[in-house]
């Protein structure tokens, strides 16, 4: 619908400078913010912000509004983005600072459950879960448009302060993306948004009762090598031998006397 009243156009130079006085502002009231700066022309760059971002943009009902929500997100629009439980809430400078909120429906329990049975001794670390280094196979259940992790249209509702009347606004469609953009850091904010345990998953991934270890501190040794750097093979060159090494030596030496 043609709206008289709407606000007179701001450029990007000064909606950036209006977000960064208002960043500063908030910050200056004591009060935590979380922006999301994206670099580049690229919203998201690694498998679940990219796959979020392709599952909106498979929506026609979306089709007409994510393009500005693409605009604002990169000029730095979207100066505090906070994702918990089923909601996400944001704060988006336009030509005033608008409230937004997205309230997402809890993942079904059933499609959970059948989630983890199709992935059942397929993901073998957190890591691989997180980074979605998984087989084409579970990629291909996670990301279904109608029965993966990613929610439908109709299980998400909107809500912005601006004067938009349409069900998705251009802040909430930045808010969107900022999510996508979210999950590039931290992975594990998707399956907190659909409040669901993503280490469900990791069947192979086992705690003996009273250890006092969590499930996510146990990584199998090849991620180990990956994240440090290091090779951990069965014996290094110049490592101490163990008792038992040298006990074996020791009896081998003995033979090659007799």
């Amino acid at each position: 619908m043609y709206r008289w009243d709407r606000p007179a156009y701001v450029s990007v130079g000064e909606r950036r400078r209006k977000a960064a006085k208002a960043a500063a502002k908030i910050m200056k009231k004591g009060k935590n913010i979380l922006p999301v700066n994206v670099q580049g022309r690229k919203i998201s760059t690694t498998f679940w912000g990219q796959a979020w971002c392709r599952h909106l943009e498979s929506f026609s009902d979306f089709a007409n509004r994510l393009p500005r929500g693409r605009t604002y997100i990169r000029n730095g629009s979207v100066i505090h983005l906070d994702i918990n439980t089923a909601k996400v809430e944001a704060l988006v400078q336009g030509s005033a600072l608008y409230k937004v909120a997205v309230e997402i429906k809890e993942l079904d329990r059933k499609k959970w459950s059948a989630l983890r049975g199709h992935c059942s001794g397929q993901i073998g670390s957190l890591i691989e879960l997180l980074q979605g280094r998984l087989s084409s196979e579970v990629m291909r259940v996670m990301i279904d448009q109608n029965q993966g992790l990613f929610p439908k249209p109709k299980e998400m509702t909107f809500s912005c302060s601006c004067p938009d009347w349409a069900v998705m606004c251009k802040h909430v469609a930045a808010v969107l993306y900022g999510i996508g953009h979210r999950l590039d850091l931290d992975p594990a904010l998707l399956f907190k948004l659909r409040n669901v345990d993503h280490l469900e998953l990791l069947e192979s991934v086992r705690v003996k009762p009273g250890s006092g270890c969590r499930k996510a501190h146990i990584i199998k040794g090849q991620d180990l090598s990956e994240i440090f750097g290091i090779d951990l093979a069965d014996s290094h060159p110049g490592a101490t031998p163990s008792r038992a090494d040298k006990d074996g030596s020791n009896k081998n030496k003995k033979l090659k006397k007799r």
